[in-house]
């Protein structure tokens, strides 16, 4: 059977590439951003008891009221920022709440500001809507913004522009100073702002995470995406959610229902309940834990020439691998793999160029004894 023209706008991930090869050799696989802290005791068994009373057929499409609450109860508790529970759509992950919105917001030609080095399925599912990602340099290792950049790519047909904050891959985390200038570009030029925050509690060194819901500028042309799967530990349960206008969210829910149906029942009991039960705690250890083994991990690339981008947020480090023998990114992830077992993201998984031919990704995200593996792994280059 013929394909159609949009089965060719998407090819399978570098990141799940990388993933078979690892998986291949048995190494240690830092491509694939999986959280392996063990998950939270509240979530687990609000989940299972979830199951024991019932809670397992359809819900409303937009997601239990319980959950939709705890999440606005969450952008108060947090960051002061007061919405109303209809301004929350839960979905499919991060990943589906996205590709909602860019159902709902986006037409065919629609040009789409992406920072680069971006995440791989932000430009993939806008190719899936027809949109037409254009692309502004954020450079190494301080990824600064600069609002010219800006300037020089839009166009009339630009319709909106997505953020990563903290970032994946660089582990930017944006400034107030910056949001309010990207809001004020956006007001200028009329866009949408597409504002993923899955990483909202990973920050280092006494960075602060502001959501875009708390720019002024901003409030009424955003949509923020973000989830459960990094801060609990549960990226197969596939929760994650969009605030928006109420408007907005209705218009995401009727492709939400046509796509989705619904998030898995009693899976939102377990995510609720750990936004309800969790203390502030739990979200400062994550930080905590997370900073420690960056620096371990850091360390060890400095050790032996390469040098990473130290994050200030995710739990990703890019690092120039330029000392690594091979002609790409591709044949240095391979170079590093095959000899010290640790499975990285070859550069280009970021950059609709070249520019990330000397580069790699690794997520650091792993149990401490395995990162120390990896580290000593990586020492042997």
């Amino acid at each position: 059977m013929k394909l159609s023209q949009r089965s060719g706008t998407i090819a399978q991930s570098e990141i799940r590439s990388m993933t078979l090869s690892c998986n291949a050799v048995q190494g240690i696989n830092m491509a694939q951003g999986v959280c392996d802290l063990e998950i939270p005791r509240e979530v687990i068994e609000g989940a299972k008891r979830a199951m024991d009373e019932g809670v397992n057929i359809y819900t409303p499409t937009e997601g239990l009221p319980r959950l939709r609450q705890a999440i606005a109860d969450k952008m108060q508790r947090f960051y002061e920022v007061e919405i109303e529970p209809n301004q929350v759509l839960v979905s499919d992950g991060a990943t589906g709440a996205f590709y909602t919105a860019c159902m709902a917001l986006l037409n065919p030609g629609d040009e789409v500001i992406l920072f680069e080095p971006y995440y791989g399925y932000h430009r993939s599912t806008l190719l899936s809507v027809g949109a037409v990602p254009t692309y502004v340099r954020l450079e190494a290792p301080q990824w600064k913004l600069d609002i010219g950049a800006l300037e020089a790519v839009v166009t009339s047909k630009t319709r909106a522009m997505v953020i990563c904050n903290p970032a994946n891959p660089s582990g930017k985390v944006f400034t107030r100073g910056e949001l309010e200038a990207i809001g004020a570009f956006a007001e200028a030029h009329d866009l949408i702002v597409f504002a993923d925050e899955m990483y909202e509690h990973f920050l280092y060194d006494g960075a602060v995470h502001v959501t875009a819901l708390s720019v002024p500028c901003l409030q009424n042309r955003c949509v923020v995406l973000s989830g459960f799967s990094k801060v609990f530990s549960i990226t197969g349960w596939r929760l994650g959610y969009a605030i928006s206008s109420r408007e907005v969210i209705e218009a995401m829910a009727q492709f939400n229902d046509l796509i989705y149906v619904c998030a898995p029942a009693p899976l939102q009991i377990g995510a609720a309940e750990g936004l309800e039960k969790l203390g502030d705690g739990y979200y400062t250890e994550l930080s905590r834990i997370h900073q420690h083994k960056r620096d371990i991990f850091c360390d060890a690339l400095r050790s032996v020439g390469l040098i990473p981008s130290v994050p200030m947020g995710a739990y990703y480090v890019m690092t120039d691998v330029s000392r690594v023998i091979g002609n790409d990114d591709y044949e240095k992830a391979m170079a590093i793999l095959e000899k010290t077992g640790v499975a990285s993201v070859p550069g280009r998984a970021f950059y609709h160029d070249d520019a990330g031919k000397n580069m790699v990704r690794f997520c650091y995200s792993k149990p401490i004894d395995v990162l120390e593996e990896a580290a000593e792994r990586i020492r042997r280059l």
